[in-house]
């Protein structure tokens, strides 16, 4: 295996092995690199007769990696962006920049993050970023299959194969008007909500889940006004309306000092069950840079902890 993956590591069968992992079928695979299926299927059929072992399951909706595949695959990412830190870290030392991939989700994206790349930039100017938008799940699959170098995310239980770099607590938090009835008070419980209108974030993201969830134990219902995946919209209707919305104080700590708003701490404990988190790929060797705003990053975080 060893003499044989240093060959293949620049070998279009490789590339073609990745894209059907990622793609989850051949024919896929065949549309986004534009190669004929049946040469995709013959070069890692090759593959597999030089492993010796068999790369894919073989199922009705796809091609599921094998035990092995899943492996071979990870090896081949961890090589390839090996390959992009040495050629970073030359082009770093030539001052020609280097770009950073962050992939977060939404409420992170709103202030938090570029605040914290516009800040970083100052003692590197130099540094480019790119910040995809995405669902966490999707945020966290991008650094393991290498498209993305960090994500920066919410969490709410432990993930496999992924290298958590950072964590820390980020519990959810009701935001309203400084005029507010409930405005004058620091805790509130869930069910203190229920009199006032409500507007919440779609069912998936992990404010919502754990408002769900901590609705069903307590027994309560609730009619929102406004269902949205983005935390922005439903800043922008609290404000006009005077509802009452579910935040994390990552996203809103900087709207908070000038936009007369006030996030009220939630005192059931489900509430509590969150973390964000800093993520990269298992075994990943990040660039100078990628540390270094990772440090960053962290700081920052620091600084808005509640």
């Amino acid at each position: 295996m060893p003499s044989y993956a240093g060959g293949m590591l620049n070998s279009p069968a490789l590339e073609y092995f990745l894209e059907v992992v990622r793609t989850g079928s051949v024919n896929e695979a065949s549309r986004r690199l534009l190669v004929a299926g049946s040469a995709i299927s013959r070069q890692i059929g090759k593959l597999e007769q030089e492993i010796g072992v068999p790369l894919f399951e073989r199922r009705p909706r796809g091609m599921v990696p094998s035990e092995a595949g899943a492996l071979l695959a990870a090896y081949a990412r961890r090589a390839a962006l090996e390959t992009d830190q040495v050629l970073a870290d030359i082009r770093g030392r030539g001052r020609l920049g280097t770009i950073v991939r962050v992939a977060t989700s939404h409420g992170i994206a709103q202030e938090f993050l570029p605040l914290a790349m516009a800040s970083f930039r100052k003692d590197h100017p130099g540094t480019t970023f790119q910040l995809p938008v995405v669902p966490p799940s999707q945020a966290t699959q991008m650094v393991q299959d290498g498209t993305a170098d960090l994500a920066m995310t919410f969490s709410l239980a432990p993930i496999p194969d992924v290298r958590v770099i950072h964590a820390q607590r980020a519990p959810i938090q009701a935001l309203v008007r400084s005029d507010h009835p409930l405005a004058d008070r620091n805790e509130i419980h869930l069910h203190d909500l229920l009199p006032y209108p409500v507007v919440l974030m779609e069912e998936g993201a992990t404010s919502r889940r754990l408002f769900d969830l901590c609705c069903a134990i307590e027994g309560l219902s609730f009619e929102p006004l406004l269902v949205s995946s983005s935390s922005s919209a439903l800043s922008a209707f609290v404000k006009e309306a005077n509802a009452v919305s579910l935040t994390g104080h990552i996203s809103i700590h900087e709207h908070l000092r000038i936009e007369g708003l006030k996030a009220i701490a939630i005192l059931n404990p489900e509430m509590h069950l969150r973390t964000i988190q800093i993520q990269a790929m298992v075994g990943r060797q990040l660039t100078a840079v990628v540390r270094e705003f990772t440090d960053h990053l962290i700081r920052r975080l620091g600084e808005t902890e509640v």
